[in-house]
């Protein structure tokens, strides 16, 4: 037998009747891709839907089977299960390639009805910790039935009371082919000195069976006490990485590591946030600092029954400013009596505190526009009635009003706090601004600054668009004014309870719609015709830019061998591709094999729309695309690898709808891996002190750091592996830097559009597959890695000034060591450039 193969999932899931769901791969000495057939009692071949993946990480790990192309996996589905266990007595998965036959396995229709009942209930446990003084426990349940029947027990399998709070979890129903909004997710939180006994039991059941899952509370103690943290650090499996910190950092970086691991992430921000606060010197000497222009700077603050306690927590938090020049305006909507006796009592000897009991509550916008209209200042400043000031936040936004005198606009950094007012977490650190990515979510939110007649001319807040009435009130004045400026510090904390969108995203669903019908008047008024759709997150939206007319557009491919990889490219734009006005350029360079000209002419043949370029020179991704565009016959040059995939029947069209626009230079995609891992969601500059991936290896169905991986947004470069720019662009940019063969090549050219004035844009709606090995090193000869090292220098000469300022599109509160958007680290060293460059920067 020549075909060896390997099962990696077997599933059983309860949708369209019951579907059957096999993972794997198989491989065989001979030319052709194997089949997988299913047969019932052996005879009959039963329909399934195939879809036919790549692996690389097997043609990496088996160098014994001579693997030539890599799609070698599979994904088998069989539905209408329940019909089939009437049907059949057995079913044989059998590998067929021509003649040649190997059967796999033999599943009894008894076995497979135990695994199907099995999967009438599935769960998973993500969370399973103490935090603080609490256990906390977060995962999903999937009931078939919906019958949803959890509770937790103790040790004698009595019932604990505690609140379980039932969430939607997208990452969920997206990956197991559930309907959106199914609350699968759960959250458990309850005091751990409520708890008796070792050990927990989380239970489910339905009317088809019940399951049990145990939390060890004793485990849980020791793995969450400061001396389980440092045995999991010391543990031997661990041994050869911390030598490696020792030799780089030392041993007192050792235990700056060490420290930092045995830390909650509550402990680790806790302690980030009270060395980037000011301390009370720094408060005493801003208190006597006079700038040259000292504004009077309107806190206006709708109110509708708020809690007394958290609206003297924020009171106090707006007295305790560094920053003395300033009015509170409170504008009282509430039903319920108390909130003006409160505030004329404790607060009545204070003369900058502003109090106005409405005749009506007029709603949320209605409420806050009776607040502005009591505002005296030059500024307008936006807090909600129940959230936290820092006490530098009015110090620090009259600064930089002083530091950039035109500015119309000020936004800062922003965190969550919990109902206590003392725990602080889930840092929301933004970009400068960035409209694309307002237009998906409202990023800018707290802590809002206007000037006031900028405000009055843009028409104060809109009582239809309640509920999204922020988020479209800011759109309409950032749409006046493009004098705005971002200060990247935590300078409010935002209150998350259940009464807010802070604390339940589901509090108020009603905040979808009206932030659709918000971007919609939006794009009216910029002149766009363009599709809003809700993304199924909340309250993120995509938008579909409709092309006018169809323009040529020229794909540009290079190209050297790996037939099979190009057609894989190739039949999936043909395939699926909505977009009618295309050419392929195929740059051929240095092709050897001859079965790779016999399908340049075989191609051709098939398809008038496709030309081969020979390139005659040595490999040089820069001067290879440059010679393609200048034979490219399309306004539009779309530069794609020969390795991706395409997902999105929408895709060209979408990124030719983006080129069109005249602030846009370039539109880059949404790239995975074949195991449906991030390979490509934009380029920071400055990571691993260069260039590099942003949320790589998360999974496709992860929102990302802020909503990075599913929100439009501008962005400092994308991978040339599927960019569009249009010629006119590209030739005002001077095409590809030619000195730089292989690598940054396209974070250069990304670049020089954005310095002509061009926006760079990530569409996330934009996917494709790459099928880039995740195991690639950054270069395997010691020949390469010198190119590598000469390119990376000439980069950071020429950038230099972006990478001191910083990428305007990433938070300088982030580390530049990794793309995964974690809190930056004093004296932090990227490890690639550490070992490229040693200690040279």
């Amino acid at each position: 037998m020549s075909i060896t193969a390997k099962i990696d999932v077997e599933e059983y899931r309860w949708n369209n009747g019951g579907t059957y769901l096999l993972n794997g791969w198989a491989v065989s000495s001979q030319p052709g891709r194997v089949e997988v057939c299913l047969l019932g009692d052996g005879k009959v071949s039963l329909p399934c839907d195939t879809v036919v993946q790549a692996r690389p990480d097997v043609k990496a790990a088996r160098p014994d089977l001579a693997i030539r192309d890599d799609r070698i996996g599979f994904t088998v589905r069989l539905t209408a299960l329940e019909q089939m266990f009437k049907n059949y007595h057995f079913l044989d998965v059998v590998l067929v390639l021509g003649e040649e036959r190997k059967h796999l396995f033999t599943r009894k229709i008894e076995e497979m009805k135990k695994g199907y009942r099995d999967a009438a209930l599935l769960y998973f446990l993500d969370v399973e910790k103490i935090i603080g003084d609490d256990v906390v426990l977060q995962g999903w349940v999937i009931d078939a039935l919906r019958q949803e029947r959890l509770s937790l027990l103790d040790e004698k399998r009595q019932p604990i009371s505690c609140e379980i709070k039932r969430v939607c979890r997208n990452d969920v129903t997206k990956s197991w082919g559930e309907e959106d909004g199914y609350l699968c997710g759960f959250k458990i939180k309850l005091p751990r000195e409520s708890l008796e006994g070792e050990k927990l039991i989380l239970h489910m059941e339905n009317d088809i069976l019940t399951k049990d899952y145990t939390i060890n509370l004793k485990r849980l103690d020791y793995e969450n006490s400061k001396r389980g943290k440092i045995a999991k650090v010391l543990a031997r499996k661990n041994l050869a990485k911390n030598r490696k910190i020792i030799q780089k950092s030392g041993f007192g970086g050792f235990m700056d590591y060490v420290r930092e691991e045995v830390s909650t992430e509550e402990e680790k921000y806790a302690y980030w946030l009270k060395k980037h606060s000011a301390s009370p010197k720094e408060l005493k000497k801003q208190r006597k600092t006079t700038f040259p222009s000292m504004p009077l700077v309107s806190i206006v603050v709708p109110l509708y029954n708020t809690p007394v306690q958290y609206l003297k927590e924020l009171i106090d938090s707006v007295l305790a400013q560094s920053y003395q020049n300033w009015e509170l305006c409170l504008a009282d909507g509430s039903t319920k009596a108390g909130l003006g006796e409160f505030i004329r009592k404790t607060y009545g000897g204070e003369k900058r505190i502003r109090y106005r009991k409405l005749e009506k509550n007029e709603g949320i916008a209605g409420n806050t526009n009776a607040a502005i209209r009591m505002a005296s200042g030059e500024y307008l400043m936006f807090s909600d009635h129940d959230d936290l000031l820092a006490k530098e936040a009015v110090f620090e936004i009259v600064k930089a009003l002083n530091e950039h005198p035109e500015t119309d606009i000020v936004y800062t950094d922003e965190d969550l706090v919990d109902q206590t007012g003392k725990v602080y977490s889930s840092p929301r650190f933004k970009p400068d601004f960035n409209l694309d990515f307002l237009r998906s979510i409202n990023y800018i939110c707290h802590i809002f600054v206007i000037r006031k007649s900028l405000a009055f001319e843009a028409g104060l807040v809109r009582a239809e668009f309640d509920g999204a009435q922020d988020h479209e009130f800011i759109l309409r004045c950032c749409e006046r004014t493009k004098r705005i400026v971002h200060v990247p510090k935590i300078l409010y904390h935002w209150r998350a309870h259940e009464g807010s969108t802070a604390g339940n995203q589901d509090s108020k669903r009603y905040a979808i719609d009206a932030g659709r019908r918000a971007l919609e008047e939006h794009y009216q008024r910029m002149g766009y015709d363009a599709e809003v759709e809700y993304t199924g997150v909340f309250i993120v939206f995509r938008t579909f830019f409709k092309p006018k007319g169809t323009p040529l557009v020229s794909v540009i491919i290079p190209n050297k061998d790996q037939s099979e990889t190009l057609d894989q490219c190739l039949r999936s734009i043909f395939e699926k591709t909505d977009y009618p006005n295309y050419e392929i350029v195929i740059v051929e360079n240095n092709s050897t094999e001859e079965k790779t000209f016999a399908y340049y002419e075989k191609i051709q043949r098939e398809h008038e729309n496709v030309r081969v370029l020979r390139w005659e020179k040595g490999f040089n991704y820069s001067a290879i695309n440059n010679f393609g565009v200048r034979h490219a016959k399309g306004e539009y040059l779309l530069f794609l690898n020969n390795d991706v995939e395409v997902i999105t029947p929408s895709w060209m069209s979408r990124m030719v709808g983006y080129c069109q626009r005249e602030d846009v230079g370039a539109v880059g995609a949404k790239l995975y891996y074949p195991d449906d891992t991030i390979q490509h969601g934009g380029v920071v500059v400055g990571i691993g002190w260069f260039a590099g991936h942003v949320q790589s290896f998360l999974r496709r169905v992860d929102n990302g750091y802020f909503g990075r991986l599913i929100a439009e947004q501008d962005i400092s470069a994308v991978t040339g592996a599927c960019m569009m720019v249009e010629r006119a662009v590209f030739e005002e940019a001077g095409g590809f830097e030619e000195k730089l063969a292989v690598a940054l090549n396209d974070v250069d050219l990304c670049l020089k559009i954005r310095e002509k004035d061009h926006l760079i844009v990530f569409d996330p709606g934009t996917e494709l597959y790459h099928y880039e090995s995740k195991s690639r090193g950054n270069e395997d000869s010691p020949k390469k890695r010198e190119r590598f090292k000469k390119e990376i220098r000439l980069f950071r000469e020429r950038w230099k000034d972006v990478l001191d300022k910083g990428d305007p599109y990433y938070n300088p509160n982030l580390t530049l060591c990794y793309g995964d958007c974690s809190i930056r680290r004093e004296h932090e060293v990227p490890e690639v450039y550490q070992e490229l460059f040693g200690g040279e920067k």
